[in-house]
């Protein structure tokens, strides 16, 4: 496989690029909109590349003749997507409508990156034929591109996804997890939603699913995350008990005190048997996940 990866300064992307660079049936081609960031520069070529700008898009697709493309970037602010909606309908729509065109049209396989913020929140877990319903203009931008990146490219795999966590060698990327046990660590009090849910997806299984998408050729709407359904506040907690740290640090504040009540989904979570059943995928139970992590952050720090 030749595979171009889009946003892989990202959290998804560094996962990818270090995933891929363990295989040697891959050739890997990287673009970001800043410079690299990921501390393994070696083994792949990169190209920093604004994805506004279709003609670099088009130059960097044709020199390096991909097989595959997997499209991670992405504008995923809640509040800058409401804030910037132009930027916003560039980055998560035209750009992804363009990159599967031209996808189709060099019969390259196609996967997108897509979220649980497509729902309404109101009858969760969901199956990739629920009607979808977002409360915020991200969800509403990528129901958009979902919508037009099938139009433009029926072979294309898009894979929905929900509050991504995990380890990778950049620290200046953090998430739900790393937050939690950092604060805790240091014995800071912490507030955290107590009335929304979630499965999160441990973004090693994610890395998994994509590379799983691209070597089925898979086509059509994937829902790829944990699967068990925990309010945030329970996965916090979960990672206090796993690191045996302080509990009552942990302070349930809801969602409307912090404003996120209208604009975030209340209860998502996904049905996992199309992508078990079609992709062969494998959610690995959460505390698993912690050990995994453990020893992650171990090798990092011995590196």
């Amino acid at each position: 496989m030749r595979i171009l990866l889009t946003g892989s300064n990202g959290f998804l992307g560094q996962k990818l690029t270090d995933m891929l660079l363990d295989r040697n049936d891959v050739s890997l081609f990287c673009t970001s909109k800043s410079p690299n960031r990921n501390p393994n520069q070696s083994g792949y070529a990169f190209q920093q590349i604004a994805l506004e700008d279709r003609e670099d898009l088009r130059q960097a697709i044709t020199s390096f003749k991909p097989t595959h493309i997997i499209h991670t970037a992405a504008m995923s602010s809640v509040e800058a997507c409401e804030q910037e909606p132009e930027r916003c309908q560039q980055v998560n729509v035209e750009t992804p409508r363009l990159l599967a065109e031209i996808a189709a049209q060099h019969h390259i396989h196609y996967t997108f990156i897509s979220t649980d913020f497509v729902f309404d929140g109101q009858n969760g877990p969901y199956r990739e034929t629920d009607p979808t319903g977002p409360c915020n203009a991200y969800g509403n931008s990528k129901i958009k591109a979902e919508t037009a990146v099938l139009a433009a490219n029926p072979q294309a795999a898009i894979l929905r996804t929900i509050l991504v966590y995990g380890v990778i060698a950049d620290k200046n990327r953090s998430n739900l997890i790393l937050w939690a046990k950092s604060k805790l660590e240091n014995k800071e009090p912490i507030q955290v939603v107590s009335d929304q849910w979630r499965m999160p997806t441990w973004v090693d299984d994610l890395a998994r699913a994509c590379i799983l998408a691209a070597e089925k050729q898979a086509a059509g709407l994937y829902h790829i995350s944990g699967d068990t359904l925990y309010s945030i506040i329970e996965v916090v907690q979960q990672v206090a008990d796993y690191w045996q740290l302080d509990k009552s640090l942990i302070r349930p504040i809801a969602a409307e005190t912090i404003g996120q009540a209208k604009n975030r989904p209340r209860t998502t979570g996904f049905i996992l048997d199309k992508a078990k059943t079609q992709l062969g995928y494998t959610p690995t139970p959460l505390e698993e996940t912690f050990r995994q992590m453990d020893i992650q952050l171990l090798k990092l720090q011995q590196s």
